[in-house]
């Protein structure tokens, strides 16, 4: 009998983590695979080096010391490892490398040291000069996107929105990058990612200023929360002279008081900061008419403008569109080389990648072209650094995104200069209550 529940309960403990393994990888990854990939790690680190080329000739006088006092055999030597630090979604190892090797060596090994250590991934960060740190991650994180609660401390104007392929938070870090271009094919999660912007944006204290030229069908949901929406070329021209007028304002102001940056201001001085949210830019480019070019001239100068003086007062460009070259027309190739943040979904050729990643990291090109149709949301995102990541946004249907701006319509700052193009707000239609239902009439014969 004893035997028979034995087995019972290693068949139920076996099923159990094959279910924790489909539906909970998170759990089935702190249970069995990071006990098992730590020890394959100890175990193997050594060889596994070697193999892949990641060791050097120890110095003459380490050489001299280990041959005459430890009487033992001269072998290369791999990098040390610091820290070994467990995380719920992989494994974090820190090496200090020895003279000799770099970065970019550990990094060309890294699909072999993958294979090595059977995790899903494994992406190299240089910490500091000298030292790097092996981010593997034992799952594909990216299958179920599950944002952790963001932290109080990230920032005035740090935004989460999607989740890193290492399980890190990928944030829209204004101070640090201003302005940034999205780019995707249609169904590829483009809206998707800008919906968790807009929703992370409403919440904190700055002005939201729409450039929707589809006649508005993407942002006027988000009319409670906008300070101001242009939904035609026209009234986008109109709007960005606006800006431009408010930016050479603020400059005064800043001269005014002897600063560089706004938030060098007294904060009761200090005006709002404003995030431009471009939808489809090439509908700013393309015209129909050759009464339009001076027009469309006119816009594209005033976009650069923004994109190469707007950061240190306080106004970001968040540019998206399905492709962005010089075919658009002239200007288009001086935008984007001031748009220094950069997040590609997936495309339909390769040329749309090398618009968006091209000039920044060449090498991430290939991985925007790999991203499967039935993974909307998947994205590639780079800067100007040369650094770059796959990512994923969390899912939310515009009817969500569109109740956060509700929600927190009462942090929408009062502009004047923006009061002509405030969007009206539409107001919930009052649901009507069914008649009652009417009893059957009686026969009457």
């Amino acid at each position: 009998m004893a035997a028979w529940l034995l087995l019972a309960a290693v068949v139920v403990a076996v099923g159990g983590l094959g279910f924790a393994k489909v539906r909970a990888p998170r759990v089935y990854w702190l249970l069995v695979g990071l006990p098992l990939t730590w020890g394959r790690f100890t175990v193997t680190y050594r060889s596994t080096m070697e193999v892949c080329g990641l060791t050097v000739q120890p110095s003459g006088m380490r050489a001299f010391m280990t041959r005459t006092l430890a009487r033992q055999e001269v072998r290369p030597q791999p990098p040390k490892v610091r820290r070994v630090r467990p995380t719920s979604t992989g494994l974090r190892v820190s090496l200090r490398l020895p003279a000799g090797l770099e970065p970019a060596d550990v990094a060309a090994a890294s699909e072999r040291l993958r294979h090595a250590w059977g995790v899903r991934s494994v992406i190299v960060h240089e910490t500091r000069p000298g030292v790097v740190e092996l981010r593997m991650t034992g799952y594909d994180v990216l299958a179920t996107v599950r944002m952790p609660r963001s932290k109080s401390d990230d920032g005035p104007m740090v935004v989460p929105v999607a989740l890193r392929e290492d399980g890190s938070v990928f944030v829209r870090d204004y101070p640090k990058v201003p302005h940034a271009l999205t780019l995707g094919a249609n169904q590829s999660g483009k809206s998707m990612y800008q919906r968790n912007l807009v929703a992370g944006l409403a919440k904190l204290p700055v002005g939201l200023v729409g450039i929707d030229c589809k006649r508005g069908v993407e942002q006027s949901a988000y009319a409670p929360r906008l300070s101001a929406l242009a939904t035609t070329p026209q009234e986008a021209a109109c709007l960005l002279d606006a800006l431009i007028t408010e930016m050479e304002d603020r400059f005064d102001l800043l001269s005014l008081h002897g600063v560089s940056d706004l938030w060098g201001l007294p904060e009761h001085i200090r005006p709002v900061p404003l995030v431009v949210l471009v939808d489809e830019v090439a509908e700013l480019f393309l015209v129909t008419a050759k009464r339009d070019e001076e027009r469309r001239d006119r816009m594209v100068m005033q976009m650069v403008r923004l994109a190469q003086m707007a950061r240190a007062i306080g106004i970001y460009l968040e540019i998206c569109g399905q492709r962005f070259g010089s075919e658009l027309g002239r200007g288009a190739t001086a935008l984007r080389a001031q748009l220094t943040g950069r997040v590609v979904h997936r495309v339909n050729d390769k040329q749309t990648g090398d618009m968006g990643l091209g000039d920044i990291a060449p090498e991430a090109v290939q991985a925007v072209t790999t991203i499967p149709p039935d993974r909307p949301g998947v994205a590639v995102a780079g800067d100007s650094s040369g650094g770059w990541s796959r990512i994923r946004t969390p899912a939310i249907t515009p009817a969500e995104a569109a109740a956060i701006c509700r929600e927190f319509a009462h942090l929408t700052p009062a502009l004047a200069f923006l009061a002509p193009f405030r969007p009206p707000v539409r107001t919930e239609p009052t649901p009507v209550p069914a008649p009652p239902l009417l009893a059957p009439r009686p026969v009457t014969e």
